[in-house]
Order: structure tokens, then C-alpha cells, then sequence
């Protein structure tokens, strides 16, 4: 069965409008957990926009749930997680005047600089994921790496689902279907994300290879009108009913 990581982000974007303690990230962590997710996802970005450091040390030390942490290759952050030791670390592209991350990591251009990362976070015995775009050289580069996992970035198939263009989504369906192939036959484990939400998901659960899906803010944005239990539960299940025997 595909895992499910939440991505917690988002209470902590809350927690950061007004400052002080509310939402508590740490409730946030263990509820996600009592609802039986796999697993628990934060992004600690450089600017410190909403995880801050002291957010994952307590999660790490306080809930059982295998943390993957979210992070690009600034020197402070790595050291930070070198530090923490998460179950699970997530190389990703930053650019402070972005929203969110808008796109997969330069692997080509940046392989000699992702390599040494990847080879100190193994070295402490952190499982390393590429968060990549859904294409072959990027996939070629990510193996390069020595990373045990890349994570498909599935942004351009959420945005054309949106839209009336059904060829579009589709397209961008086959090009996840086809990354997923070609990354597995390399060894790498497949996972995926980004936009994904309680409409979308059912075509991406299908995809063969797909280890785990990160989701968070479509969870964090129904957990609003239903609580957090409800929505991790709801995603679920969503995820058990459409993923096919085998498929992972």
C-alpha cells in the first residue's frame, strides 16, 4: 500500500501570523500520527517562514513517526539536519520570493554540489530523496547522486487537472507514469508530490512503482472545516481504495 507523509507546514504558517505557541505543531505531529499516517513532513526553509528548528527537535524527540524533513543544500539547514537526524531527508529547491516549491532540483547543473550532501546525511544513516521534475535526465543525474530515492514532482499534472484540458492532465500523467518506470529500473524508490488533493490523487495512486505521496495543504485546508483527524483519515482512505494490488 502507497504511504502517506502529511505535511504539516501549513499549521505552523498559521502559528507564525499572529507568533506565540497556537497552532501547537507538536499536537499537529501527534494527531497526524493518531490518525495513522505514515509518516510526518516538514520543510525547515531558510528563511524560517513557518517550521522553525526548535519544531522539528521536538518532533524527532517527542512523537513516533518517521520524520522526513524538507530542506535545500544551504549549509546551515544541512548542518541542522545533521544534527536532528530525521528518518527521511527531502533535497529541495528554495527561492525566498516564492510562495511554495515551484519545481524540481537542478540535479544536472548542481550534481557535484548535491552529491557531498547526500553522501553526509547517508553517512548518519538518513534515507535521501531528490525531489525531482518527472524526466529522464533528471532521473540519470539523481542516480548520479547516490540518493536512495527520488520524490516526483507532480505540479504541472495538479495544475492542468484543474483546468477543462483533460488531454493536458493526462499528458502529465503519462509523463509521471513514465518517470516512475524508468526511475525504479535505475533502483531508485519512487515517491511523489506537490498539489496533490482529495480529487486528484486517485489518478496518481495508480502510477506503478510509488512508494509514498507527501501531501499537506489540501489535509491542513480540510482539517479547517473537519479537524485533522478526519481529514488524514479521509486521504487514507482515498489512497487505499484507488492504489491496485501490487502497485508499489
Amino acid at each position: 500500500m502507497i504511504k502517506l507523509g502529511v505535511n504539516i507546514d501549513h499549521v505552523a504558517t498559521l502559528r507564525q501570523a499572529r507568533g506565540g505557541k497556537e497552532p501547537d505543531v507538536l499536537e499537529a505531529a501527534r494527531a497526524v500520527r493518531k490518525a495513522k499516517a505514515d509518516g510526518v513532513t516538514v520543510h525547515l526553509r531558510e528563511d524560517r517562514r513557518h517550521i522553525q528548528d526548535a519544531d522539528v527537535k521536538a518532533i524527532k524527540q517527542k512523537v513516533k513517526i518517521p520524520l522526513n524533513l524538507e530542506m535545500s543544500l544551504n549549509a546551515g539547514i544541512v548542518a541542522a539536519a545533521l544534527e536532528i537526524q530525521p528518518e527521511k531527508v527531502c533535497l529541495v529547491p528554495e527561492r525566498r520570493e516564492e510562495r511554495t516549491t515551484e519545481g524540481g532540483l537542478n540535479v544536472v547543473g548542481d550534481r557535484e554540489r548535491i552529491k557531498p550532501v547526500v553522501e553526509m546525511l547517508k553517512g548518519k544513516g538518513i534515507v535521501v530523496s531528490l525531489f525531482i521534475e518527472p524526466d529522464s535526465a533528471a532521473i540519470e543525474a539523481a542516480h548520479g547522486t547516490g540518493a536512495q530515492f527520488v520524490e516526483l514532482h507532480t505540479g504541472a499534472y495538479a495544475n492542468a487537472f484543474i483546468t477543462d484540458d483533460a488531454a493536458l492532465w493526462k499528458k502529465e500523467l503519462i509523463r509521471l507514469h513514465n518517470a516512475a518506470q524508468e526511475a525504479h529500473q535505475k533502483g531508485l524508490g519512487v515517491n511523489a508530490g506537490h498539489g496533490l488533493n482529495y480529487e486528484n490523487v486517485e489518478q496518481i495512486v495508480k502510477i506503478p512503482h510509488i512508494e509514498e505521496l507527501n501531501i499537506g495543504h489540501a489535509i491542513v485546508s480540510k482539517a479547517v472545516f473537519c479537524g485533522l483527524d478526519k481529514a488524514v483519515k479521509e486521504m487514507k482512505k482515498l489512497i487505499e481504495m484507488h492504489t491496485p494490488s501490487g502497485s508499489a
